[in-house]
C-alpha cells in the first residue's frame, strides 16, 4: 500500500506536489469517496481525478520537449495556449506531464515524464541540479553586471544563491542555476537595470535540445536516461 499522492504520481497523472494539490481542492475520489492525504492505496483501488480512473503502471516514458515562446506549461486543458495540448499521444493508461515550468515567454528545454519519484527529487528545492539558460538582454553586459549575477541578486525580499556566469556576446550570456525562483533570471536581470529579450533553457542536468526543433518532442536516449537517474540516486 502507498499513499494517495504517490500513487497519482505513480500513475504517470501529475507530480506528487501537484497531486497533493489535488487533494487539497477535492479532485480526489478513493473507491467513491473524498480522498484524504492519510489514505493508502493499492492498484485494487478506485483511484478517480476529476472523473478519470488512474492505473498504476511499471512503464516509465521519459520525453524531451523544446517549448516554444507563448506556450504555457501549466496544465490546464481549458486553456488553448496550455502545454497539456502539444504532449506526446500515448494510450489511455499512460501520460506524461512537464517537471518543474518555464515561463511562456521563454522557451527551450523541458523534460515530460510520467516518473514521479523523479519529478519530486528534480524540484525538491533541498537538491541542487543545474538548468543553463541562454540569455540576451537589451543592453551591453559589463564586468560589473556579470560579478553581481553569479554573487546573488536580491530582489523582492529574497537573495538568490549564487551561480555561474558568462558573457557570450555583448548582449548576451550563459546562467547556470540550482534553484528554480519565480521568472528568477528576468528578475535578477531588472534589479540590476537591465531587461531580458529572449531567455532559452539549453540544458537540463545532463540534457541537451541535441536539433530538437522548437515544438518538436523526442524520446530520451537510454544514456541520456540513465545519466539523469544517475544524477538523481547520487544527490
Amino acid at each position: 500500500m502507498i499513499r494517495l499522492s504517490k500513487f497519482i504520481a505513480d500513475a504517470g497523472f501529475c507530480s506528487r506536489r501537484k497531486a497533493s494539490r489535488l487533494i487539497d481542492s477535492g479532485c480526489v475520489l478513493v473507491n467513491g469517496r473524498l480522498g484524504l492525504h492519510i489514505d493508502r492505496v493499492t492498484g485494487s483501488d478506485c483511484v478517480t481525478v476529476d472523473g478519470r480512473e488512474l492505473k498504476l503502471t511499471t512503464a516509465k516514458i521519459y520525453f524531451l520537449y523544446n517549448k516554444p515562446v507563448g506556450i504555457d506549461s501549466v496544465c490546464d486543458v481549458d486553456d488553448p495556449a496550455s502545454i497539456v495540448h502539444h504532449l506526446p499521444k500515448l494510450n489511455d493508461h499512460l501520460r506524461v506531464f512537464p517537471v518543474g515550468r518555464l515561463d511562456k515567454d521563454s522557451h527551450g528545454l523541458m523534460l515530460l515524464t510520467n516518473h514521479g519519484e523523479l519529478c519530486q527529487s528534480l524540484l525538491h528545492p533541498d537538491y541542487y541540479h543545474e538548468k543553463e539558460y541562454l540569455v540576451t538582454v537589451d543592453k551591453p553586459i559589463d564586468k560589473a553586471f556579470l560579478l553581481s549575477m553569479a554573487a546573488g541578486v536580491r530582489y523582492g525580499g529574497v537573495t538568490t544563491k549564487s551561480c555561474r556566469v558568462t558573457r557570450v556576446a555583448s548582449l548576451a550570456f550563459k546562467i547556470v542555476l540550482t534553484q528554480g525562483l519565480n521568472r528568477q533570471i528576468r528578475r535578477m536581470c531588472q534589479a540590476l537595470g537591465y531587461r531580458v529579450m529572449d531567455l532559452q533553457r539549453i540544458r537540463m542536468v545532463n540534457l541537451l535540445l541535441d536539433g530538437t526543433g522548437p515544438g518538436q518532442h523526442r524520446l530520451l536516449l537510454p544514456e541520456e536516461i540513465s545519466g539523469l537517474l544517475r544524477a538523481v540516486t547520487h544527490q
